[in-house]
This record gives C-alpha cells, structure tokens and sequence, in this order.
C-alpha cells in the first residue's frame, strides 16, 4: 500500500474551485488527517475501513447498511458470493452470508421480542425478504398484485422499506411504478399511495422511507430523489410537507437522535461521482456536508449544493453507529469497501 499525504480540508479552496481528489479507488493510497463536514458534525477519514480480500469476499454495488443490537456494522452487497458482510465498528470482519439475493438493494433492521430481524429489498427478484440476522428466511412480501396498480412483476422495484413501533411494514417501490405500500405484519397490504408525477403526493424516484419519530408522533420521510427532495407522509399516506435540498440527489433518510443523514449519490447538476452526504438538523435544516460546500441558506431557501472533494463517488447509504460515526457505502465505485467518517 502506497502512502501519500494529502492536503487537509479547507472551504476557501472549495470556494476557489479547488477539488482535492482522494484515490482510494485504484487501491493507491490510504488516507490520515483528513477532515470534512461543517459545524459540529465534521469528521476524519478512513478511507480504509472494512477493505477485505476481495477474492474471497467480493463485493459488486455496496448498497445499505445497519447497525444491529449487538453493534455490528451490517452491509448488503448485490454480489451473491456473500450478499452480506457484518463487521465490528473497526472493521473487522465478523461474519458473511446471503447467495440468494442478485438484486439486493433495500437493507432495514426491526426488533421483535428482543431479536433483529432484516428486510431486504431486492429489485431483481421484485420482492421483499424478512430475515433473521443471520440469514434465514422467515417472510416473504411478493410484488403487491392485489393493489391493482401492476400488469406484472417487473413493473415492480422495491428499494427501500420501513417498519412502525406497532410492526406495520412500508415498502418503496423507487425504480418501479413510484408507490408506496402498506403491510399489516402478517403480509396483508393495507394502503397504497404516492405514484410517479410532480404533485406534493408524488415521487420521482422514491428511492427511501424511513419512520421518523422525532416529535413524538411517528410519520414517513420519503426521498424524491430525483426532485431534490424530502417529504414527509402521515402512516395513512396523507402528504404533509416537502424538504427541498436543490443540488442534492439524496437516497434513504436515516434518523439518529435529533438528525437526519443522507448519502447524496450525486450533486448539483447530477453529474456522476459527485456525492456528499447531507446531515439536517431537528427543523430539518441541512447544517453539515461532508464533502460538499457549506449550507447556507438565503430568505429561508438553501442554496444549491456541490461536491467540492472527490473523497466519495456515489454514496448509496449511511450508517450512524452508537458513537455517531459514519459508515458510507457506494454504488458504482469500482467494488470498494465502505468508508468510515469518525466524529470529531
């Protein structure tokens, strides 16, 4: 491994148009001293985290990830040799398995009665698969034909699912058709809603949905990813408002304490390989942006965002860990492992 030093962040030279490129990619060099994001959520990075025998353990699209109850780093790949990889928070490896999952996309956690439990959303296979944490299959939820919104599977393509406190299921179908579903924990669909369009109801790419619970009362944040936006839904499917981030192509909202973290795939005009991640605060301000430019807001509007480090390609998710550090996966990123963000 080649070592090189790289020059540590600073937004001035963003703001000149300078973009410090990081090349973790072609396995050239690791990375010390780097820091990025604003306020009080800035980070170094690890650009090393999770690198493994890529003979063994392959990986193709690194999706999602979750940290689970005993505080392991769970990752899902679309590679079938080992659809999931769990790491402890240093990342080392623990534990692979999963060969039945071409299209693995989606990766959310539940607890039932003390145990976790995995929804896997897979585009290829146009479903989505409950598991126990260490693989075995327990429910399946087929491609909602009782909804009367699908001629065929195909036109189905779950990316993203959610559970509520009471064991309630959300699925959003994000490369299909645009709807979101609603499950009773026994598989029954109860509500569809959304669709593809440009009404406040709509979606253009609902590529993630989680429960927020911040207030008190439990609602759904919903990207439009493609729209540049997040908007929140009541668990009836009824819209309540929209979160516009101009410039910032988010995937799943995830929710630790009083903010909301997004891997932002791409950035400003959409341009490939110019993520960043987003971090909102509890009024659901964006306040940090590792890898991009400072938010800054004017009449109440945020300003388009950018990349303005080439330390991430195409960041699909980010995984908070109990300590508030980060954990970002890519898709499209030359097979690499995920990268760590440590809180400073």
């Amino acid at each position: 491994m080649i070592r090189r030093k790289f020059i540590k962040y600073v937004p001035g030279l963003a703001l000149a148009g300078f973009l410090p490129s990081i090349d973790r990619y072609n396995n050239k060099s690791s990375v010390k001293d780097v820091i990025i994001g604003h306020g009080t959520h800035q980070y170094k990075v690890d650009m090393n985290w999770g690198a493994l025998d890529k003979n063994l353990f392959p990986v193709n699209d690194c999706h999602e990830m979750i940290q689970d109850s005993k505080g392991r780093i769970v990752m899902l790949t679309n590679h079938v040799k080992n659809n999931v990889i769990i790491y402890n928070k240093s990342g080392k490896l623990i534990e692979v398995w999963g060969t039945e999952f071409p299209g693995a996309h989606g990766l959310s956690l539940t607890v039932e009665n003390g145990k976790d439990f995995l929804y896997i959303c897979d585009n290829e296979r146009h479903e989505v698969i409950k598991t126990t944490i260490d693989g075995k299959v327990v429910q399946i939820f087929p491609y909602p034909e009782t909804s009367g919104l699908y001629e065929n599977k195909d036109q189905y393509i779950p990316t993203e699912s959610c559970v509520t406190s009471n064991g309630d299921l959300y699925i959003a179908d994000g490369y299909g058709l645009q709807y979101i579903h609603h499950y009773s924990p026994n598989g029954e669909l109860i509500n569809s809603f959304g669709g593809r369009g440009n009404q406040q109801s709509n979606f253009e790419n609902a590529h993630g949905i989680c429960v927020d619970n911040r207030t008190g009362t439990e609602t759904l944040l919903i990207t439009a990813r493609m729209q540049n936006k997040l908007k929140r839904f009541s668990l009836l499917g009824e819209w309540i408002e929209t979160i516009d981030l101009p410039g910032a192509y988010i995937c799943r909202p995830v929710i630790k304490r009083d903010h909301v973290y997004l891997a932002t795939i791409w950035s400003n005009d959409g341009s490939a390989n110019s993520g960043f991640i987003s971090i909102l605060d509890k009024n659901n301000r964006m306040v940090s942006a590792p890898g991009a430019n400072q938010p800054q807001y004017v009449n109440g509007n945020l300003q388009r965002m950018y990349q303005t480090m080439k330390i991430f390609k195409h960041p699909h998710d980010v995984c908070v860990d109990d300590d508030e550090n980060l954990y970002v996966c890519q898709w499209n990123a030359g097979q690499s492992y995920p990268i760590k963000l440590l809180r400073i």
